[in-house]
């Protein structure tokens, strides 16, 4: 789904056959002015979104940018005003604030994590963990906050996970099938291997011909022993219940990614109020 057919399955979603309120209340041929407050500490994400947001509703709004997609924020400061016929501002109101505070949210949480990798160089990736039809704009979110997107959907990298494995029947037989499938449909994707333990470590190692390796719910010294074997042979990347309180931990061990679904999944959104003005 692009991003102008989110806005407008939203737009639709929200005003059905007008702003009924809005359209009674507000004189006709009246003019407005709002500003965008933030009202908590965090980092500012979906400027572009919301803009698109009040053009979609009505072409000749004016729309001021004061701030820019991944700027620091604090209490009282005034990210963009708007103005124009006031029914069209009461009416992109709330979805413009939705997409905003969310995907505030979600950077500023990836922001605070990114920072506790400073002078190391893992990475931190988002999941898949997203809500549905918003997967374009909660990974965006998590760009703009200064992590990296992980694949972006099932169509663009090979990722053979834990129940792939059982149901091929083994390691060596899902390498193998997915080697053969690659070749046969002569598509160039790279493969990414989950494992829970050394032994399945082992039996890939020992099959090769993959690009990354996942360490699932290993411990911090299991995993820093599960890198030193792998030895940059391949990338790594570690999962599983990893949280603010452990990132650092898992990080210094020296894996190369670590991936984290509460990036997208469980996010307080950022504090955000259209005011008129």
């Amino acid at each position: 789904m692009t991003l102008d057919e989110i806005i407008e399955q939203a737009l639709i979603e929200d005003l059905g056959d007008g702003d009924h309120t809005s359209l009674s209340c507000v004189p006709s041929g009246s003019y407005g002015k709002a500003r965008l407050l933030v009202k908590e500490n965090g980092i500012i994400a979906g400027i572009e979104i919301a803009r698109k947001v009040f053009e979609k509703v009505d072409v000749t709004v004016k729309f001021n940018q004061l701030l820019n997609d991944g700027d620091e924020v604090k209490p009282g400061d005034i990210v963009f005003t708007v103005e124009g016929n006031p029914v069209s501002l009461l009416s992109s109101e709330r979805l413009a604030l939705n997409f905003l505070q969310r995907m505030s949210g979600i950077a500023t949480k990836t922001n605070k994590m990114v920072k506790m990798l400073d002078g190391l160089n893992t990475r931190l990736l988002d999941t898949r963990k997203t809500t549905p039809n918003l997967r374009l704009l909660e990974k965006l979110a998590v760009k703009i906050g200064g992590g990296e997107n992980h694949r972006f959907g099932l169509y663009d990298m090979i990722m053979i996970k834990d129940n792939h494995v059982d149901f091929s029947g083994g390691i060596f037989q899902a390498i193998s099938s997915v080697k053969a499938y690659l070749k046969a449909k002569n598509k160039d994707l790279k493969i990414e291997i989950e494992v829970r333990d050394f032994e399945e470590l082992n039996q890939v190692l020992a099959v090769g011909g993959i690009h990354r390796i996942m360490l699932d719910n290993f411990s911090v010294p299991d995993l820093k022993k599960a890198v030193e074997i792998i030895d940059r042979k391949y990338e790594t990347e570690a999962s599983g219940g990893i949280t603010e309180l452990t990132l650092r931990q898992y990080a210094e061990t020296g894996v190369d990614y670590i991936s984290v679904g509460s990036l997208t999944h469980h996010i307080k959104s950022l504090d955000l109020s259209l005011k008129a003005y």
